[in-house]
């Protein structure tokens, strides 16, 4: 099997969707604009930096919908969607999704954004496969603010992809699997797959990738 594996923020998104979806919930008066602004740039400065606790950062980010319930939640995402992520969907984006796609590759997103935020983003990508955090949810199937299983970041993106592999009967050794992704975060699953592909690549990554002559994929820049 050939796998097309793409990181989705800064990878084929231009944007942070995790980030942007809690700006969104701050525009639309969800959270106290003080203490949520501060709190999501604190969190997303541990995210690039590769601190990040996910549990805690999970419980803060899925508050807003947590307390709004269920259906506020899904109209207020329709609205992102249309309003933040759409003009956020760059052609060449979905270009490279779609090449692999037409080459008969089994294609898979893998983001440590929870599902509630990427399940529809992967959709828009026309990708069914979609590895996200996992959001553990109560008796009455709401949301509850816990992450349910491995969360699929650092590497957890190569235990979530393995055990995605062993549900099918395969092991990495039965597949020649590409990854797309911007950052150090996602080094261990980079280091996993056959052809890693440094894309809008951060500074360190970009060092990185470099050295060990990996591929450089500038999506939305200039370089071929």
């Amino acid at each position: 099997m050939k796998l097309a594996l793409f990181d989705l923020d800064h990878t084929l998104l231009p944007i942070d969707s995790d980030y942007a979806w809690g700006e969104f919930t701050l525009e639309i008066g969800w959270c106290d604009p003080g203490h949520f602004k501060s709190r999501n740039d604190e969190f997303f400065a541990h995210y690039q930096a590769g601190t990040l606790d996910v549990h805690a950062y999970v419980r803060f980010a899925t508050e807003a919908i947590r307390l709004r319930g269920e259906q506020q939640a899904l109209a207020a995402r329709e609205q992102f969607l249309q309003r933040v992520i759409a003009p956020a969907i760059q052609p060449q984006a979905l270009d490279l999704v779609a090449r692999h796609r037409d080459a008969g590759d089994q294609v898979v997103i893998v983001t440590a954004t929870n599902e509630f935020v990427t399940r529809p983003i992967a959709e828009r990508f026309g990708v069914q496969e979609l590895i996200a955090v996992n959001l553990q949810r109560d008796a009455s199937g709401w949301i509850t603010g816990e992450i349910e299983g491995v969360p699929s970041m650092r590497a957890g993106k190569v235990t979530r992809m393995a055990q995605w592999l062993a549900q099918r009967g395969l092991d990495w050794a039965d597949v020649d699997a590409t990854f797309y992704s911007d950052s150090m975060n996602d080094l261990p699953l980079l280091e996993q797959v056959r052809h890693p592909v440094a894309t809008n690549p951060d500074s360190r990554l970009r060092q990185v990738a470099a050295e060990r002559g990996w591929r450089i994929l500038d999506l939305f820049g200039n370089s071929p």
